[in-house]
């Protein structure tokens, strides 16, 4: 749900040139003043001025965006998709839509989310019918134009949410391939919580005359989050991670390096009778949806993830993220960490630090200009020995060989059931499949040349 800060030097939201209604919905929502990234956004959004905004996660920048742009659209005649929103991750995607209904709750407009994962249809509705607003990543958006009714010229009104982090996905071939589908005549707002080179090149090519914000800051992490690194050998993590969990620690965001030790770290914690889910990229949307519902309603108490759900996971109040695996970079430290603390809330964000991933952590220290502190649990036993959660290479490979050759079978034994439940079924005139009459009504193939009549499944390569 958006959160926006009670500023005591911020003017009120009142201030801003926005319509009425949607100051009622800002009202609804129990906010009276705005985030400075909002106090800095919104008045020149409003004026129609492109923005170059540096704001991190959880500092209210949806709102920054969506706030001018919705007060714009309902002036304007419906039924034409007049504003895109692009941004990195599914869960984003949908978090910003939840935002929005929740802001334009009391005006007419509507949007709609298109991210893979999930069926088309519903999709290409959106675009059939004009929704105000589509918010979207890259590659499904892509997938969309390739057809005819996927066009946007009458957009007005373009965002680039998480600029940094497309560009960490790779996505920065395809938003260049998106612009190509849109008008050049637009107003553009532009939001990264870095600004390496290729980001700010891109900047350059989008924006006419931008207005900067906070362009000059330095990364770091929330200043309401509260950092701890816990040293530990790397096979004692999951067990160390348990006793946190039996400690202060009530709920936590969990991440980890790759999707198969987040599998394996909640199946680890599953059977020690840990409420636990996980939600990467090899999860479908729906079980993503799903996990991550479940993590907001308290029915989990972890949520372990990669650095695919850094961005996009926003839970009220979230008091714990926790490092199980040292991020290679420091920008993914800052995003994994700004889960917690968000809107100035407060937080904490420990991180499992391996003698191995020593060299990771003091490349993040010296980003965010501080050397963390160390911390043990005191009866916690650093000796122990246990199983680590690393599978040995010529095990995993086995292990692989093994699947792949039961999935083989299972599509043979499916193949051959359905062919013989084809060759069974009553062809027209109740002749069996495989006997039905020619053309002529005589045997098979006869009267259309060689081969005509034979079923897809009779064909021989």
């Amino acid at each position: 749900m958006l959160r926006l800060l009670d500023n005591k030097d911020s003017v009120p939201f009142s201030h801003f040139k926005l319509h009425p209604d949607l100051l009622k919905g800002v009202k609804d929502l129990g906010f009276v003043k705005p985030t400075p990234i909002q106090t800095d956004a919104i008045p020149p959004a409003v004026e129609g001025r492109d923005l170059l905004a540096c704001a991190m996660t959880g500092s209210g920048k949806t709102a920054a965006f969506l706030l001018p742009i919705l007060s714009a659209l309902i002036a304007k005649p419906r039924g034409m998709t007049r504003a895109l929103v692009l941004t990195p991750t599914r869960e984003l995607a949908a978090q910003i839509l939840e935002d929005l209904n929740a802001i334009a709750v009391h005006t007419p407009l509507n949007a709609a989310a298109v991210f893979g994962g999930v069926g088309m249809g519903p999709q290409e509705h959106a675009f059939r019918s004009g929704v105000d607003v589509i918010i979207a990543t890259p590659g499904r958006l892509l997938d969309h134009f390739r057809a005819p009714y996927a066009r946007l010229n009458g957009l007005e009104f373009l965002v680039l949410d998480e600029a940094d982090r497309m560009l960490d996905m790779g996505f920065l071939p395809d938003i260049r391939r998106v612009l190509r589908h849109l008008p050049k005549r637009r107003q553009t707002l532009f939001f990264s919580a870095t600004m390496p080179g290729p980001i700010a090149e891109l900047s350059r090519e989008m924006l006419h005359n931008p207005v900067t914000i906070n362009i000059e800051r330095r990364s770091a992490p929330a200043t309401g989050i509260t950092q701890a690194v816990y040293p530990v050998a790397q096979a004692l993590k999951a067990p160390l991670l348990l006793a946190m969990l039996g400690g202060e620690v009530s709920d936590a965001l969990v991440f980890t390096r790759t999707k198969h030790r987040a599998d394996r770290l909640a199946r680890y914690l599953g059977e020690r009778k840990v409420a636990v889910e996980r939600i990467h990229g090899n999860r479908s949307q729906a079980q993503r949806t799903a996990a991550l519902a479940g993590f907001k309603s308290g029915r989990y108490k972890v949520l372990v993830a990669t650095d695919i759900a850094a961005r996009g996971i926003d839970v009220t109040a979230l008091g714990h993220v926790i490092n199980f695996d040292v991020p290679g970079v420091a920008e993914d430290y800052i995003h994994r960490v700004g889960r917690t603390a968000r809107a100035e809330l407060t937080g904490s964000a420990f991180t499992l630090v391996s003698p191995e991933e020593e060299g990771s952590l003091r490349d993040i220290e010296r980003a965010i200009g501080k050397r963390l502190p160390r911390v043990t649990i005191p009866d916690f036993d650093y000796e122990s020995r246990p199983a680590s959660l690393e599978v040995p290479h010529a095990q995993r490979i086995a292990e692989i060989r093994a699947r792949k050759a039961e999935e083989r079978q299972r599509a043979r034994v499916n193949a051959e059931r359905r062919a013989a439940a084809l060759r069974r079924a009553p062809g027209p005139g109740g002749r069996q499949a495989g006997q039905a009459a020619g053309p002529s009504g005589g045997p098979p193939g006869q009267g259309r040349g060689p081969g005509h009549g034979r079923k897809p499944w009779d064909r021989r390569k």
